[in-house]
């Protein structure tokens, strides 16, 4: 008998899967997108910069669109899936929160290394008083044990979050791991998977078992690297298990479909760089720098996402990754 029966997917497709196109969708693209999964009933739609708000910039790269420009376009599409939106503190400020909601955004997830849930306090607090749902983001969370993510959840949960969500930025969780993490908290969790071993469903599917009420995913595994959870196949495969979600399926395949063809140059696969990301717990985010460094310095890819481990490079330190390059080249650690 399940105890838990209904699941709350969450959709970040227009935001994570941005990654993959180096955040250049277009105000169509986003429209038609927001506007099928929004007819299948995805009760949440998360949207922005990859980064978040805020952060279109020469160091992560400019998008096509203003934050103003994608809020607006998915706001006018949803007429029932509510409106998210992500930031970082040290890039939005509470100008950008204020601006998100009055854009009509329902859901603002506030992210924060594993260890710093610190740095959220006074974003969740604001966006309280704004009326908004405040969530909170532990990125990289495989850095810190359970007992710490636990801690710092209960912080974020005290600062005004009513959920705070997992992020596996590195594809390395096992479904044992999620299990562990999940008994060891005592607020709301969701999780957000990344594929890079190929577990993201498998993983996606603990974390409900073990007592996450939200789960993130992405049409096709849309986002960098290895991509994310699949979308269309999380949800078939909860249903398998009994879980309802309130989503219909085939519209959302239809949906999935529609991304393939116009969201994405092709579906995210696990290659071999990907693969050595989930191994060494390196961010699948730095798939493009790592590669263009190990070209510049002429070592391998693998050695280099070895090094970058070693050095427990987190995301935000894309400037470290030329340094670890000549580093290793320095060593002899050519191709």
């Amino acid at each position: 008998m399940i105890a838990q029966t209904t699941v709350t997917v969450h959709d970040p497709t227009l935001r994570d899967g941005q990654h993959a196109v180096r955040h250049q969708l277009d105000a169509g693209q986003i429209h038609t997108y927001a506007a099928a999964v929004d007819a299948a009933g995805v009760p949440v739609v998360e949207v922005g910069h990859g980064n978040g708000l805020g952060t279109s910039s020469l160091q992560v790269g400019r998008s096509r669109l203003s934050d103003d420009e994608v809020l607006a376009t998915t706001r006018e599409a949803l007429t029932h899936s509510r409106l998210a939106t992500l930031m970082l503190p040290g890039w939005a400020t509470t100008a950008d929160l204020r601006n998100a909601v009055r854009h009509g955004v329902d859901v603002v997830r506030v992210a924060a290394h594993c260890t710093e849930a610190s740095v959220t306090e006074r974003h969740l607090g604001v966006i309280r008083e704004l009326g908004a749902e405040a969530q909170g983001v532990l990125l990289m969370s495989h850095m810190a044990s359970p007992g710490e993510l636990a801690e710092q959840s209960a912080l974020m949960v005290g600062y005004g979050a009513l959920a705070v969500c997992i992020f596996d930025s590195a594809g390395h969780y096992l479904p044992g791991d999620l299990t562990a993490f999940t008994a060891a908290v005592d607020v709301p969790v969701a999780f957000h998977g990344h594929n890079n071993l190929g577990m993201a469903v498998a993983n996606s599917v603990a974390a409900v078992e073990a007592g996450a009420h939200t789960i993130d995913a992405c049409a096709r595994g849309c986002g960098a690297g290895a991509g994310n959870t699949r979308l269309e196949v999380l949800v078939a495969v909860l249903e398998r298990y009994g879980y309802r979600t309130g989503i219909d399926l085939r519209r959302l395949a239809d949906a999935a479909d529609l991304a393939e063809r116009t969201l994405m140059p092709s579906p995210p696969t696990i290659d071999s760089t990907s693969l050595v990301s989930g191994l060494t717990r390196v961010f699948s985010g730095f798939k493009r720098p790592a590669l263009a460094a190990a070209e510049s310095q002429g070592v391998h890819p693998w050695d280099l996402f070895v090094e970058l481990g070693q050095r427990r490079v987190i995301a935000g330190q894309e400037d470290l990754i030329p340094d670890a390059a000549r580093n290793l080249a320095a060593q002899g650690g050519g191709r």
